[in-house]
């Protein structure tokens, strides 16, 4: 049987900020379990919800070598769904309100992480043929492994697996600083190793050191290895292009399931999305004080609101499209200031138009997933993305620019072939999505029938976590010499 340690700054349940912790929570329970034994591996944060931290059991403590001092590391466990899990304890370092703090503090967090993740394997006697680290914060793991363990008799063999979630945020700092908080060796702060533009890179030291990466989508894994989508380390990407694979995310299908979700007014299936969606739609329309109509055509957003996610777009051109279009919009989320300050002035413009609530709340997210006729997702750039597939889950029409895993998720409609399974458009241009928008309402408001049909088809996609973990086993026997 392999062992296989996943590495991660959070995993739902124990702490989420973003689709990092749905995979890294989620894919562990879809591999063949006579087969793999997958376990995961996280920061014991002190703002853990307190119903979860008190599940977790105390193993032992240990001490980390970081250079000059050592540091002390607590090791606690449980088990969730399955799935066994294990804590780093370190009140120093993840003491607070939120799981990420600053840059300068974040660098040692979780340089102090990933060497303790290491440092805990003969304690908690789990010796992992693979560790499957994921995004930045763990870039440090496969360098340590092969510098301050790489002479250890018990980690010779370790396999590492390199997953880059967003390859935007790289977890870079002052190099000198660097070396002093993590001891490691001068002389592979360079060019070909941990620097870049002049600052030391976890998640460079990742990509060099790993045994094989991957990222969440086939496009992205492309996007990455060029100048524009490479975020300053296109060439490292296309060097190691031959060791590098997209795979697209998966869903839990037992949480996003509009037959037994609990969190929606009424519960449909395929056979039922027509009139199901109906009552939803009216259900969401009196929560949020829309007009009940149910012909206007309601699109969905649950998003941060960042550049990232295309907003700047939609602030362009959302005075047309609320003042010409017979539209609503019902949007989720919390981000930039002048975002919601967006959203919040033409709620007050057109309060029969759009709804607005800033935050965050999963029963009202599978509401808007249930209840919308389209939901619009213009991303700038999107590794993988979840929302589109949550969307198509519920029967809800995805309106998408063509990048990275939204590119890979939805199928353009086609209305000649009468094929497809949501809306696109390709550069990022306001008045292409301006455009698709109005295809879209035109579909759904001249030709019902094709647009139910193309409702039936989005449901009917897999985008289940199980054709995902087949291709990380392909990857992990790869590794293993099988």
């Amino acid at each position: 049987m392999k062992r296989i340690l996943f590495v991660s700054s959070e995993a739902v349940p124990y702490m989420k900020t973003g689709g990092l912790a749905d995979v890294a929570g989620s894919l562990p329970r879809y591999f063949e379990k006579e087969l793999y034994d997958v376990r995961v591996i996280l920061p014991k944060y002190a703002c853990m919800e307190k119903s979860l931290e008190s599940q977790l059991h105390f193993i032992c403590h240990f001490y980390v070598k970081l250079n000059w001092r050592e540091q002390y590391a607590g090791i606690f466990e449980a088990e969730y769904r399955g799935i066994h899990y294990y804590f780093i304890d370190n009140e120093f370092y993840f003491a607070g309100p939120s799981p990420y703090n600053q840059i300068y503090e974040d660098v040692e967090k979780f340089a102090f992480f990933s060497k303790a993740v290491l440092t805990a394997l003969p304690y908690i006697d789990f010796a992992p043929n693979i560790l499957h680290c994921h995004d930045w914060q763990t870039g440090l793991v496969p360098v340590f492994l092969r510098t301050s363990f790489g002479g250890d008799p018990y980690y010779a063999g370790m396999k590492t697996v390199y997953t880059i979630h967003n390859m935007k945020f790289q977890g870079r700092w002052r190099i000198r600083e660097v070396m002093d908080i993590t001891g490691l060796p001068e002389q592979i702060f360079n060019a070909n190793e941990l620097e870049s533009y002049g600052e030391a890179n976890y998640l460079k030291g990742g990509c060099v050191y790993a045994d094989f990466i991957t990222t969440v989508s086939p496009t992205y894994a492309y996007d990455i290895t060029t100048q524009e989508g490479g975020e300053g380390l296109g060439g490292l990407m296309y060097a190691r292009r031959e060791s590098l694979l997209g795979i697209v995310n998966g869903l839990d299908y037992d949480e996003y399931n509009p037959m037994t979700d609990p969190f929606i007014d009424t519960n449909f299936s395929v056979k039922s999305v027509v009139e199901g969606k109906k009552a939803n739609k009216t259900a969401l329309q009196k929560k949020t004080g829309l007009p009940v109509d149910k012909d206007a055509f309601l699109i969905g957003i649950v998003s941060r609101l960042t550049d990232q996610k295309g907003f700047d777009l939609v602030a362009y051109m959302m005075q047309e499209i609320l003042s010409t279009m017979e539209v609503q919009f019902v949007v989720l989320g919390a981000g930039e200031y002048r975002f919601e300050e967006m959203f919040e002035y033409f709620h007050g413009c057109f309060p029969d138009k759009l709804s607005i609530y800033i935050g965050y709340s999963e029963e009202r997210a599978h509401q808007i997933y249930a209840a919308c006729d389209a939901f619009l997702m213009p991303s700038l750039f999107e590794p993988c993305g979840l929302s589109q597939m949550m969307a198509m889950r519920y029967g809800t029409i995805p309106i998408v620019r063509e990048t990275g895993g939204l590119k890979d998720t939805v199928e353009a409609y086609n209305e000649y072939e009468h094929t497809g399974t949501g809306f696109s458009f390709c550069n990022y241009n306001a008045h292409e999505m301006l455009f698709a928008i109005r295809y879209a309402q035109k579909i759904y408001r001249c030709d019902r029938k094709d647009w139910n049909d193309m409702v039936v088809r989005a449901m009917k996609q897999d985008f289940s976590w199980e054709t995902s973990a087949e291709k990380y086993e392909e990857i992990y026997d790869m590794l293993c010499g099988e």
